[in-house]
């Protein structure tokens, strides 16, 4: 087992990456034609890793190979050796599909169980999972990982928001998993029914799938009495179980770097960037059998930091957000989390909002709707609106326009939150 934590050295840890990655990119290159193309198009060859530091000649892996190989493409081994197929939900184009061998599988299952565990999960614990499940990775992630920890699991899903009220009433589980949008819903449901979310049994909260703020957190914990910690992870590399954050420190997310190898990259340049320094972060998987990805780009923006908690490992910044969805406003990049961020600074505001982008002349308009709180009284919300614009422009360096909502008015997420709305016409 690899739970709770591998007892590895530094020096052990490097050599071990070393050995995996040379087996990954032989895999890879003999096995699956994209790679076969790729390396062979970037003038590189397994053989030319002699050290870690290599890794930076050979070429990226971007979703759109992922879906220009769609269905099985990518897949290192036959399709008859593949227990398990998960995808992406392919609203921009063609899913992205993945798979798994029963290897993998139990890695998966190992790592989630590892990162229940650094998160303060326990043999034992009731867990209350509220990812979707199906080929969505965050619920059936969650919930194998769960059950190997020696978890209860009560599979829930998302969605039916009373429903999971009174199952977490009923049940009385310590841990829950869920993305923090669709748990801020069910704080929300709570509160609706009279029931005090800060006397419930929930102890813990593992929430992933989206990029969320320290504010976020500290809201959350404020009105569940919990304790939030972050998971990441992504299918197109494994699912979640790729990082996770240790409920001791709650200082950014530990990499198992026992099984993936992360660089930084400046988004621009695509050049390596020093640890510290902030880009996006690209994975290669280590121990992969099914589908070895080499150095993909996860369009997420963080940076590496040393290890605390598990110092082998190194840790990652909270997403700070995608490269694909920043937005440009009048040549100022903007990120949800950043506006999300603000947002948390006034009091009356609450976290459901979406960002609108307009053009109704020559420039671009961004406006913020934003829902006050049920105790706010509606004499209060422009109020609220100047002091959201002022914190925006001082901190972000762009002028907003801000619409503040009565609760409920937004939308809700079962699963990821959308946050943008972009309705500017198309060149």
């Amino acid at each position: 087992m690899t739970f709770p934590m591998p007892d590895l050295s530094l020096d052990e840890l490097r050599a071990a990456q070393l050995d995996h990655l040379r087996v990954t990119l032989t895999r890879a290159y003999e096995l699956v034609p994209h790679y076969r193309r790729a390396f062979n198009r970037a003038g590189v060859r397994p053989e030319d890793l002699l050290t870690l530091g290599d890794l930076a000649r050979f070429p990226f892996t971007t979703k759109e190979d992922l879906r220009e190989n769609y269905p099985f493409g990518m897949f290192a081994v036959p399709r008859e050796q593949v227990a398990r197929i998960h995808a992406s939900s392919g609203t921009t184009g063609r899913p992205t599909v993945v798979g798994y061998t029963a290897e993998d599988l139990d890695t998966w299952a190992d790592l989630m169980a590892r990162s229940i565990h650094a998160a303060g999960g326990r043999r034992g614990d009731l867990v209350h999972v509220a990812y979707g499940y199906g080929l969505f990775t965050g619920g059936l992630g969650a919930h194998y990982g769960a059950e190997r920890l020696g978890c209860t699991v009560v599979p829930v899903s998302g969605g039916m928001t009373e429903r999971q009220v009174q199952l977490i009433l009923d049940f009385r589980p310590r841990i829950i998993m869920v993305t923090p949008s669709y748990f801020l819903a069910i704080l929300d449901e709570m509160e609706r029914q009279g029931v005090d979310p800060r006397r419930t049994s929930l102890e813990i909260g593992i929430f992933g799938a989206e990029p969320w703020t320290n504010e976020m957190r500290l809201e959350v914990e404020r009105r569940a009495g919990l304790d939030a910690v972050d998971i990441y992870g992504l299918s197109e590399v494994m699912g979640p179980g790729v990082s996770q954050e240790a409920v001791s420190t709650k200082d950014g997310l530990h990499l198992w770097e026992d099984h993936f190898l992360p660089e930084v990259i400046d988004p621009f340049t695509l050049e390596v960037v020093p640890d510290g320094q902030e880009g996006e972060l690209v994975l290669t998987s280590l121990t992969k059998q099914a589908m070895p990805v080499v150095r993909y780009r996860t369009r997420d923006l963080t940076r590496l930091l040393p290890g605390t908690a598990f110092p082998a490992f190194r840790r990652m910044q909270k997403i700070t957000g995608r490269s694909d969805d920043m937005m440009i406003v009048r040549g100022v990049n903007v990120f949800p989390t950043q506006i999300e961020e603000q947002i948390l600074k006034v009091e009356g505001l609450s976290p459901h909002y979406l960002c609108v982008l307009t053009r109704p002349g020559h420039l671009d308009v961004l406006t913020v709707r934003v829902e006050a709180h049920a105790d706010t009284p509606a004499a209060r919300w422009r109020a609220l609106a100047a002091e959201l614009v002022h914190h925006v422009r001082g901190t972000v360096g762009v002028g907003i326009e801000v619409e503040v909502l009565e609760p409920g008015a937004l939308e809700r997420s079962l699963g990821k939150a959308k946050r943008i709305s972009d309705q500017r016409p198309r060149a």
